[in-house]
């Protein structure tokens, strides 16, 4: 870990916590009917956890209503936790896309912390046996998009607790963009770090719930698996009504609003075209240099649900095309029950290669394969594949992965 990044920590330069707002989403509120599972056993002054040698894998989001962070009300609490993990951009939060933070005490608390990131369950079983770990706890808010790490880092821990026979507990907290799921499967042949098991794209269950389907599903040896579920959450209910304060999960995912969008529109990380990082709106964003006003013009009139989009010119400060001026489109969720994310990044995809064949190209890595889950996205795109073609393409597989879900969902 670099000198830098300690000093980091050390003044204590934690993500900030903010409120709902934007496209179709209302202020935030600390009074709130949703609790969630950290706030409920905080409550209790953290005597679920007493006499147990808790390690937590957490950042940023797992704090309580007040913003503490469930570590330090632990540490508060005189329940001590042994070790703590952080997944990708660390336990504090501090690294950026593709980072973490190393190995380093924990300035506030003294715990050690471990980078869990791109762990194998063999590796995170070592760390476990090495802090003594007999009980892991997660609390990490997903934004319910199986190209999102972090229900990765808890996979890998579920499979690492079983090695070590420790017990594992899951704090509930509400999927942002709700429980409905859209999108294609995973084909186990594609499985990566951004998608290691065979879910659609945006999986609309919460971590809790994830955490049981993994565990019955996926492994072979299990844990001793404790949901502590969310009280007050419906499956038709977005971020805003939760009345929860918004902690950015990662430093792209500001708003709620860039969650509503990222399920379908992190494809473009597959691109060459900017998906916004080094902007305010990452995500919400998308272009590149020469594009124009034909693409906006090619999406509205799609007219697709939910949506608006609208012509934006801007200078990414980092990533793609930094410092450099950017054509594209800015889009607006105008209501969150109709919209589709994935229809919709299809739409961009689609109207991208037809309206600037010169400038659209998927990245060479073909990254894009990984994150929509197969290679098929993309043949059918540069097979000239209509919206509804490719669309319709996943609809059964879909509809059998809902289907599979249903024991293992905690909310309705």
């Amino acid at each position: 870990m670099s000198i830098n990044r300690r000093g980091f920590l050390a003044v204590g330069a934690l993500a900030t916590p903010l409120l709902a707002h934007g496209s179709g989403i209302a202020h935030a509120t600390r009074e709130s009917s949703v609790v969630t599972g950290a706030d409920q056993v905080a409550a209790q002054s953290w005597r679920k956890l007493a006499g147990r040698k808790v390690g937590v894998l957490s950042n940023p989001t797992g704090v309580l209503a007040n913003l503490d962070h469930i570590v330090d009300s632990m540490v508060a609490a005189g329940v001590r936790p042994v070790a703590a993990f952080g997944p990708e951009h660390g336990f504090r939060g501090s690294a950026q896309a593709g980072g973490s933070e190393g190995d380093y005490a924990d300035p506030r608390t003294g715990i050690p912390v471990y980078d869990a990131y791109g762990a194998t369950a063999e590796s995170l079983a070592g760390m476990f046996t090495k802090a003594g770990v007999d009980t892991v706890v997660f609390d990490i808010a997903d934004v319910g998009a199986r190209f999102y790490t972090y229900i990765w880092s808890m996979y890998t821990a579920l499979a690492a607790a079983a090695k070590v026979g420790a017990s594992f507990v899951v704090l509930d907290r509400p999927n942002p963009v709700g429980g409905k799921a859209f999108g294609p499967m995973l084909d186990p042949a594609f499985a990566s770090g951004v998608g290691v098991k065979p879910i659609v794209q945006q999986h609309g269950m919460t971590v809790g719930e994830l955490a049981r389907f993994f565990a019955a599903e996926f492994l072979p040896a299990k844990p001793e698996l404790d949901v502590v579920a969310i009280r007050g959450w419906r499956r038709d209910m977005f971020f805003a009504q939760t009345g929860l304060a918004w902690t950015p999960p990662s430093p792209n995912m500001p708003t709620p609003d860039t969650a509503l969008v990222y399920p379908g529109l992190g494809l473009f990380e597959g691109t060459v075209f900017s998906e916004g990082r080094g902007t305010t709106r990452p995500f919400e964003i998308i272009g590149a240099p020469g594009v124009d006003w034909r693409w906006r013009e090619a999406l509205s009139a799609l007219e697709l649900p939910g949506v608006e989009f609208r012509e934006t010119y801007f200078v990414p400060t980092f990533a793609k095309f930094v410092n450099q001026t950017c054509g594209g489109v800015q889009l607006t969720v105008t209501d969150p029950r109709g919209f589709d994310p994935i229809r919709t990044a299809v739409a961009m995809l689609v109207t991208a290669k037809r309206t600037h064949p010169d400038l659209f190209a998927w990245r060479p890595d073909l990254m894009i394969d990984k994150l929509s889950g197969s290679d098929r996205l993309r043949t059918m795109v540069d097979a000239g594949a209509g919206v509804e073609e490719i669309v319709e393409s996943w609809q059964a597989e879909l509809a059998g992965f809902v289907a599979r879900c249903q024991p293992y969902l905690l909310y309705w």
